[in-house]
């Protein structure tokens, strides 16, 4: 029989599908109240509050929800949730590994435990967690394709591809595994799935995402089998039907340039006062241009951490933003024109506070988030003390290696060779722009300069960052830390020269953005 909290519940749940926050937070109290005893109902309007930015209030009713159900792996992780969102690490760890006792042997818990810790950037906690999930539902293919990623950024290259094989095994149109098992090694005549591949297609029944998969799977073995033509055509048929799928208008990214420029026409006035010194180092550039090689001679470094990929500038913007606007959702235009009027200091601060439960025990950690190329100006104001790293490839070099990509998220331009040329134009522009207007603040790294003499990069690079030589940066493929980036394999072997001239294997095919860069006083 319905209940009337019952009924109160779905009317909650009806609002939060509809995004009706405010309206769902309301009526959320109103349920809380009818039944403090309800422990959905407090986890629901934690995950509310989350959403409205009202973090403490998060963690308080997620703490009521605890109260009320103190054995339940839901409600303890929703609090672990909770105190990550404050920035409260290592009590968020704790409510996790909480969780994780309440749990037993529930699959489905655990699997969500698991993507907490990988979210938290915990892998090894992760993979523990999902190693005790599998043993509990061995042939869950969700279980095995997470344990399979956990797997390939620790390292553990030859135990992912069996955990692929498996979910394959299992279920055959589990498409992403084929793209992930593919990039996972370099195929060889003798070890590869290209005849699979090719019958996959053929025999039809993919859909356009799955299609897209077997398209960039088959792409990525044609290359390392040397048969170039075949390679091209399954990565241009790719990536036309993944531009397909993608709302995305080039000309936004344009704008963001030239906004970028208006806003910040010179050089930093002033130095901001009061944000700590040297902590971050920032590696920049585009995406596929050898950041995750850079970060990983650096972190082999005792005194650096690497914090990998964080969203943590942009977010502090974007707060300070919507705090001066007063708007939930400030448009970006008007981000990039507030942004030159924050208190620059206590902006840094806020970065270096959300970066805190991250930033590892080191005096210094990086931060690898490659499209930070966009904040330069602002990170000089707001850190002045920090070292920003770009992080360059050779034009097509770089441009290749990017279209043969498929990103999860993000990088919507990558997949069309015009797009892919506006936005390289506007990238060289901006990064010409920050050259100018800060001069000597961004130290510029060439890949290609790096794989032929990493021992004479890296002495530059250390001293840029203001770091003592250390051997261990040489040896930096032996740095046992996880890689959560396409490139987890590639950086745990030596700097090999391999990659640096591959794109010309398609000079004709890019015969016209090549022309497209040359046309903009772009050297090729």
């Amino acid at each position: 029989m319905t209940t009337d909290r019952d009924a109160r519940y779905r009317d909650v749940m009806r609002q939060v599908q509809a995004h009706n926050w405010r309206e769902a937070d309301a009526r959320g109290r109103e349920l809380n109240i009818a039944d403090p005893t309800f422990a959905p109902g407090w986890l629901l309007a934690s995950v509310i509050a989350q959403h409205l930015h009202d973090h403490e209030r998060a963690l308080q009713l997620a703490e009521r929800a605890v109260a009320v159900a103190p054995d339940d792996a839901s409600v303890l992780l929703r609090q672990a949730q909770c105190l990550d969102g404050l920035r409260r690490r290592p009590e968020a760890l704790s409510a996790a590994a909480e969780a994780e006792r309440a749990s037993g042997d529930n699959p489905r818990a655990l699997a969500a435990i698991g993507l907490f810790y990988s979210a938290a950037d915990e892998h090894f906690l992760a993979l523990a967690t999902y190693d005790r999930a599998c043993r509990q539902a061995p042939d869950n293919t969700q279980l095995l394709f997470s344990r399979a990623v956990v797997r390939r950024t620790v390292g553990q290259v030859e135990e992912a591809e069996a955990d692929y094989d498996r979910v394959l095994e299992l279920d055959p149109k589990y498409y992403e595994s084929y793209a992930n098992r593919s990039n996972l090694r370099t195929q060889t005549p003798d070890r590869n799935h290209v005849n699979l591949l090719e019958q996959l297609l053929e025999h039809g029944g993919a859909d356009a995402n799955g299609e897209v998969q077997l398209r960039y799977a088959l792409a990525k073995e044609y290359a390392d089998l040397g048969r170039h033509a075949e390679s091209w055509m399954n990565l241009e048929r790719g990536a036309r039907l993944r531009r397909g799928q993608l709302a995305y208008d080039i000309n936004t990214d344009l704008n963001t340039v030239d906004w970028l420029i208006e806003t910040y026409p010179a050089g930093p006035l002033r130095a901001a006062e009061g944000a700590p010194a040297d902590a971050p180092i920032f590696i920049v550039g585009l995406p596929r241009a050898g950041s995750t090689l850079v970060e990983r001679i650096l972190s082999s470094h005792s005194q650096l951490h690497a914090a990998g990929e964080l969203r943590h500038f942009t977010l502090a913007i974007t707060a300070a933003a919507r705090l001066k606007s007063g708007l939930e959702d400030p448009p970006l235009r008007q981000i990039i024109a507030l942004s030159a009027q924050h208190d620059f200091a206590s902006l840094g601060r806020e970065y270096l506070a959300r970066c805190r439960p991250v930033a590892g025990d080191t005096p210094r950690f990086i931060d690898k988030m490659p499209v930070n190329y966009l904040h330069c100006g602002l990170i000089r104001r707001a850190l002045p003390n920090a070292r920003i790293v770009h992080v360059a490839r050779q034009p097509l070099a770089a441009c290749y290696a990017m279209y043969k990509m498929l990103f999860r998220d993000g990088y919507p331009f990558s997949y069309d060779l015009d797009e892919m040329a506006q936005y390289y134009i506007a990238y060289r522009r901006l990064m010409d722009h920050w050259h100018s207007t800060m001069p000597g603040v961004i130290h510029e790294l060439s890949y290609e300069r790096l794989v032929a003499d990493q021992p004479g990069e890296t002495r530059r690079l250390l001293a840029f960052c203001g770091l003592e030589w250390e051997d261990a940066c040489l040896d930096f493929h032996l740095n046992p830390a996880a890689s959560t980036t396409a490139s987890a394999h590639q950086v745990r072997q030596p700097i090999y020269q391999s990659a640096v001239n591959e794109w010309r294997n398609y000079a004709t095919q890019l015969a016209g953005l090549r022309a497209r860069l040359e046309a903009a006083g772009i050297a090729v």
